[in-house]
């Protein structure tokens, strides 16, 4: 098996594959591949999940299905898999590879992210292809080669194939489009998508107040789904938690893909009865508060600056210096009495919009995010959550504060000083007693943003205005 080998190939995502286009395509190269003898190598996980349902009656019709499934790329399902990291487990041969030889696989995929870690926890690099062209790359197994020019494979009796041999004209798509598609074919295909008797058949309860299940692995009452929070504003001195440079994405922030079974979701849900070869993936588990808070910022990818060599999704907790689970560290500060910040570098919770990448920071007690920027919709979410999202002075990244845990960042955030875009005061007091000082100014952008914040959060603003018998704004 050689080095780039390609672990996953994925024709994948709500976005490129509900073009009929783009799937008539793949099944083209797939039935020209097959007729030459060529087969996927034997260690590439192949898989199909097609964002529309009608998918599968047009490549039916135009004889191209039986073509993909023999190459391996067979319809697994409608909806998020590889995409959101519902990718499963590496072929065997791949992860003896990888623990014997130091192989270091990558996925190739149709889906629109490619965050390392994303599509599969023990992958680092995924690279985003048109459907066709992962059907390719299938078929040379690794993606150390200029695809354009070098051999894809080799026939049975070694003649090299290249992909302009297999690459389909854009008249055969037409022609294949021509006898395949039928508009008629979308409306009745969702329809028996969404038909399903186990969706159907589960017991679902008719009470006005929803009956939680104490003994729930999957759905928990979270804390902040409550009237009575309190705002996270005011003025306060806080222990940073968590320091981040540049680009931290939401999927960086917000576990994804399966629960690793050493990790701390794994043992709280083992505890729980939970099949140990059966955990399922965060994705599954994002209605149990307590599974997600305990993989929070764990992707390989995230360093604490506080301490860059400790483990993803640690920190060191001040005074007694140990190094533990961030979510060990917030419920020690929590019973402490002590707010604790996180701060970041430019572009903090860019990439998909994981709500629950800001939930996630509300649950770790935090009371703002100081960031050099904010990606526009996690910034949204940070307030929606009761959080304050502070932009640090143009030119300022956390590595010129030298952050120690040691250190008390003195926030000045009253509510009724709060208005859109104003300084806030911070002061970084160093345990020698010296104090930094700067002017952030508050990411708010409305009067409505500040009273969200100043309720604690949108869900506890919604629930008073309810109850009040005002319509919520």
């Amino acid at each position: 098996m050689p080095d780039a080998a390609v672990a996953i190939a994925a024709i994948t995502s709500c976005t490129n594959t509900s073009d009929p286009r783009l799937l008539v395509a793949a099944g083209l190269l797939a039935r020209k591949a097959r007729r030459l003898g060529l087969r996927a190598k034997p260690w590439v996980k192949t898989s199909m999940a097609p964002g529309s349902p009608a998918a599968q009656r047009y490549l039916q019709r135009a004889g191209l299905l039986e073509d993909l499934e023999a190459l391996g790329f067979g319809i697994v399902g409608y909806g998020c898999t590889t995409c959101i990291g519902n990718s499963g487990a590496l072929t065997p041969s791949v992860q003896e590879a990888m623990e014997t030889r130091g192989v270091l696989p990558v996925a190739i995929l149709s889906g629109n992210r490619n965050f390392p870690g994303r599509v599969h926890p023990q992958i680092e690099a995924a690279f985003l292809a048109s459907p066709p062209l992962t059907v390719a790359y299938a078929l040379a197994g690794d993606a150390d080669r200029d695809i354009l020019t070098d051999p894809l494979a080799t026939t049975p009796d070694g003649r090299p194939v290249s992909l302009a041999e297999l690459w389909p004209g854009g008249a055969e798509i037409d022609a294949a489009m021509a006898g395949a598609l039928r508009a008629q074919d979308f409306a009745p295909a969702y329809d028996a998508a969404e038909a399903s008797p186990a969706w159907a058949g589960l017991d679902a309860p008719d009470t006005a107040l929803f009956p939680w299940d104490a003994a729930s692995t999957y759905i928990r009452r979270p804390p902040f789904a409550a009237i009575d929070a309190e705002s996270r504003l005011g003025r306060y001195s806080a222990t940073p938690l968590l320091v981040v440079g540049d680009d931290v994405t939401t999927d960086h922030i917000s576990p994804a893909g399966a629960v690793p079974a050493t990790g701390a979701a794994a043992r709280y849900l083992i505890e729980r009865g939970e099949d140990p070869a059966d955990l399922n993936v965060f994705s599954a588990r994002r209605g149990n508060w307590e599974a997600m808070v305990r993989g929070l910022f764990t992707n390989r990818s995230v360093k604490n600056l506080l301490q860059p060599a400790i483990p993803p999704g640690s920190t060191c907790h001040h005074p007694s210096g140990e190094v533990m689970p961030l979510w060990r560290a917030a419920e020690r500060y929590r019973a402490e009495g002590r707010p604790v910040v996180i701060i970041a570098g430019d572009r903090y919770g860019m990439g998909s919009s994981r709500d629950w990448a800001a939930k996630g920071a509300a649950l770790l007690g935090c009371r703002a995010v100081l960031a050099s920027s904010f990606e526009r919709i996690h910034r949204s979410n940070l307030v929606n959550m009761g959080i304050l999202p502070l932009c640090l002075p143009p030119g300022m990244a956390p590595r010129d504060l030298a952050l120690q845990v040691s250190d008390a960042i003195l926030i000045d955030a009253r509510a009724e000083r709060l208005t859109p875009r104003c300084d806030i005061p911070v002061i970084v007091r160093r345990s020698d007693g010296t104090d930094v000082s700067f002017t952030a100014t508050a990411a708010v952008e409305t009067r409505l943003e500040a009273e969200v914040l100043a309720a604690g959060g949108v869900i506890p603003l919604m629930l008073r205005a309810r109850l009040e018998g005002q319509t919520p704004r």
